[in-house]
């Protein structure tokens, strides 16, 4: 997020390391990368550098509607990133330091809560940037062993077809001949709802026929957003003269969750098929080439009815609502652009 979460002071934020993980800061510096959370790299008295998370309880659709069910929902997401690693010794996943008392997630206030992460030197791709062919390989390779992993292991729900914010995308549906007046960029997405109002009650129709009948489908662990954004190139844990110089790391594990493959598959499918194939070798399990296509339409769902619902609220002319106002011009453009084979259309 570029712009800082309202309500949270940097000292709110130091304290709640000290009380939380003994983490007493010397330094700490807000990084506006990504999109959902906030982030803070951080400094101790000894010098060790730490990666911090803050949530906003209010903005989080997919764990739940209440605060104290978007608390216990990340706080499952990140206590299966921990047990992934530890006891299913999946490397590659970027866990969270436990707390003192043991829990992976801790308040931030009533309205926030916070999660401490190593450091991890290296930088993240970016959402849309192609991996290079041997990324993807290995990419795909770490899915199949998540994939593989005992679901039993942790304590997850299976992450049902649907849309985060669908109440709030009804809503905006129901509004469309009335003014918005949240914010500057409220009129133009009521414009640009009302001309493709059709086309997205149709999508949602397709979602939810497909809802019904995958609702017996098998589920694995999946990772929920394995794209470029959420990968890391970072130095290897340990050196050695067969050791790569750098290894590769799933990062921001708070969607993760029971689910079909395909769930993340459809991220890594390139056009060639490849990847594909080497997922089938590698799980022996086939891959649905309809359910990867209606999983790129949930997304684009998913992300029509989260911006909707930010900038029909009360906003200003900031970086973040104009990322929400371009990003949404690109999902209703994506679902315009679908073919009939994953629509119904």
């Amino acid at each position: 997020m570029r712009d800082r979460p309202t309500g949270v002071t940097e000292q709110d934020l130091a304290r709640a390391l000290a009380d939380g993980w003994g983490i007493r800061a010397a330094a700490l510096r807000y990084a506006p990368v990504g999109g959902g959370s906030y982030h803070w790299l951080v400094r101790d008295e000894q010098g060790e550098r730490w990666f911090v998370t803050v949530d906003d309880l209010d903005d989080k659709g997919w764990p739940g509607r209440t605060r104290p069910a978007v608390f216990e929902g990340l706080r499952a997401a990140m206590d299966a990133a921990l047990a992934l690693r530890r006891e299913a010794a999946l490397g590659f996943v970027a866990a969270p330091v436990p707390a003192r008392d043991g829990e992976t997630v801790r308040p931030l206030g009533a309205r926030h809560a916070v999660t401490v992460f190593p450091f991890l030197r290296g930088a993240p791709g970016r959402w849309g940037e192609a991996l290079s062919v041997p990324e993807r390989g290995e990419l795909v390779a770490m899915l199949a062993a998540l994939h593989r992993a005992d679901p039993a292991a942790v304590r997850l729900p299976r992450r049902e077809i649907g849309v985060s914010w669908r109440s709030d995308l009804e809503t905006a549906l129901g509004e469309l001949d009335q003014p918005w007046i949240g914010g500057p960029f409220a009129e133009p997405a009521r414009m640009l709802l009302a001309g493709t109002a059709g086309q997205v009650r149709q999508r949602l129709e397709t979602l939810d026929r497909w809802a019904r009948d995958t609702a017996a489908a098998e589920t694995v662990i999946t990772h929920g957003e394995p794209h470029p954004g959420n990968v890391m190139r970072a130095p290897p844990a340990s050196a050695g003269p067969s050791q790569p110089l750098t290894e590769m790391m799933l990062i921001d594990w708070d969607t993760v969750a029971l689910a079909p493959p395909e769930r993340d598959l459809w991220l890594v499918a390139s056009e060639t098929g490849d990847e594909l194939r080497r997922y089938t070798e590698l799980t022996g399990r086939p891959v649905d080439v309809t359910a990867l296509e209606l999983y790129r339409l949930r997304w684009a769902m998913d992300d029509i009815s989260c911006f909707l619902r930010g900038l029909r609220a009360q906003h200003r002319r900031t970086a973040d609502a104009e990322h929400a106002w371009q990003a949404l011009k690109l999902s209703v453009a994506q679902i315009t652009q679908q073919g009939s084979g994953a629509t119904g259309s």
